[in-house]
């Protein structure tokens, strides 16, 4: 187990325990709010290989870590992703962490779910913002609605307990929060919703699509009796429980309230950066010290600066006044 004064502890006092790492930065979708349609992507040689990806979060489980989450792009269009899967559940077998876990956009869950549910994985996050055809399509570009339903079923099958993310986009569907609400929770999936991030290129739309949740919660409570509980599965979601359906809706809100207060996250991309903050550029090079010595003890002091930098909290701000983007580099680059 972790020794007490192992565990990674930022100037703020929040004990570092949970992990999001991009495994890749490519996908088979090109979503509006994440990536450009024409996007270029990094060489080979500058992504962590599945081993040195493995070492990484093996550190961070010595560290405190108690949750990881894989992500990408889509982490799991990454070649072979199943071998680190199968590599970092030993950490769940030895009890050192507690949840492995991944956001996918469910276009390879009919390939994968069983596998995944075969290395300890007990949930996951389905991103989803319609279910209109050819809203999906739109949004996503290149996406297939009915290949993600399938991989849903393919993980409810599997016996995964499935949470879609949704992010909420004024114009686009706002028209089908209530009904998105009913589907999840007839299927007993919890949903959260989720505002745009100013994060890369802000385009015109991005603004126009901007919908505070504050706004969303408010027409909801039109439909539903909504609950506060006291419900946390260690990302920044706060949740309600609807009365009429029994379900849980989360929101994550960066803009209209942050959730720095509490924030126990790190993020690594898939070429080794650690950003100590999804919303400041701040960030620390692992790679060269995890390549510069088949020791730990470099890498281990690396992470232990990086976190003596992690921020109280974000500055996400998005308005036509605001030109440039709060954080330049595209979601798809940092991890969901």
């Amino acid at each position: 187990m972790i020794q007490p004064d192992a565990s990674l502890v930022d100037p703020f006092g929040r004990a570092i325990s949970y992990l999001r790492v991009s495994v890749t930065d490519r996908c088979d979708f090109r979503c509006v709010y994440c990536m450009s349609e024409d996007m270029t992507f990094l060489p080979k040689q500058d992504l962590l290989t599945l081993e040195e990806l493995d070492r990484l979060c093996s550190v961070f489980v010595s560290r405190g870590v108690r949750k990881l989450r894989i992500t990408g792009g889509e982490p799991l269009v990454r070649r072979d992703i199943m071998t680190l899967f199968r590599s970092l559940s030993r950490h769940l077998e030895a009890g050192a962490l507690e949840e492995l876990t991944l956001t996918t956009n469910g276009s390879q869950l009919s390939r994968y779910a069983a596998d995944l549910a075969a290395c300890g994985v007990k949930r996951i996050n389905v991103s989803l913002d319609t279910l209109d055809r050819e809203k999906f399509k739109a949004i996503t570009r290149w996406g297939d609605l009915d290949k993600v339903i399938a991989g849903i079923d393919a993980a409810q099958a599997a016996g995964l307990a499935v949470k879609i993310n949704a992010v909420a986009l004024k114009g686009v569907n706002e028209d089908e929060v209530e009904q998105m609400i009913a589907w999840a929770h007839g299927r007993g999936m919890d949903i959260t919703f989720i505002e745009v991030m100013p994060l890369g290129d802000i385009e015109p739309a991005r603004f126009d699509q901007y919908w505070p949740l504050s706004q969303l919660r408010a027409r909801l409570a039109e439909r539903f009796t909504m609950d506060e509980i006291d419900y946390r599965t260690g990302g920044p979601a706060r949740y309600v429980t609807a009365r009429e359906t029994g379900g849980r809706i989360g929101f994550i809100t960066p803009l209209t309230h942050n959730f720095c207060e509490s924030c126990n996250r790190v993020r690594v991309t898939c070429t080794g950066t650690l950003y100590m903050c999804l919303g400041q550029e701040d960030a620390a090079d692992l790679r060269t010290p995890l390549r510069a010595s088949e020791s730990n003890a470099r890498l281990e002091r690396a992470i232990e600066e990086a976190i003596t930098r992690k921020p109280k909290g974000h500055d996400f701000v998005i308005d036509r006044a605001t030109s440039r983007p709060a954080v330049g580099r595209h979601m798809s680059v940092t991890g969901g």
